[in-house]
């Protein structure tokens, strides 16, 4: 497995994110050395979203507004279709996403996640994946939409649901282990 020792890695999602879309990222990112920190709305412990019902709790490292982007080598945004919704309405939270794009470190968002990345205005042009039932969202947003496990276009990587976890973090980590990041990977 990959190394990336030292690096740090923010998770930002609030109740309802899609239970295996934030702990698979955060254990297998952990396991290849990072530190991983969740970031949520009020700095409140999350509860995740499991097939039908109510899943576990998992700690919040710290607020979202108390999120210092250059602290991070990469930020990560699990689906589900609670967690996004309630993000995208979230000013601070956008903001905190746009802002990190800007920086060209790993962005990634899995599933419905890519909601963020429209309501950041981050799409335009951009080769993206994602659930099904929001690709006709991410091509109105003047996306091109593909299904593949994977879609990397400059530093966002995009996934489309859980069974594509395992490639999702393996994209994160080459991605925050090499520093930049190739144009589509499959």
């Amino acid at each position: 497995m990959p190394s990336i020792d030292n690096a740090k890695i923010i998770i930002i999602a609030s109740d309802g994110f899609e239970q295996v879309e934030l702990t698979t990222p955060k254990q297998q990112l952990e396991e290849a050395g990072a530190t991983v920190h969740v970031a949520t709305p009020d700095g409140n412990d999350i509860t995740g979203w499991y097939f039908d019902k109510w899943g576990d709790k998992t700690a919040a490292d710290l607020k979202i507004a108390d999120v210092s982007i250059q602290d991070y080598d990469a930020m990560v945004l699990p689906g589900g279709q609670i967690n996004p919704d309630v993000l995208r309405a979230d000013e601070t939270a956008v903001g905190k996403i746009r802002d990190f794009a800007g920086t060209g470190k790993p962005l990634a968002a899995i599933c419905h996640a890519p909601w963020l990345l429209i309501e950041a205005d981050l799409v335009r042009g951009k080769r993206l994946t994602s659930f099904k039932s929001i690709r006709t969202d991410l091509r109105n947003a003047g996306a091109e939409p593909v299904e593949q496990a994977v879609a990397i276009d400059g530093n966002l990587i995009t996934s489309r649901n859980p069974d594509d976890l395992d490639a999702f973090c393996k994209a994160i980590i080459d991605a925050v282990e090499s520093g930049a990041l190739a144009s589509d990977a499959a």
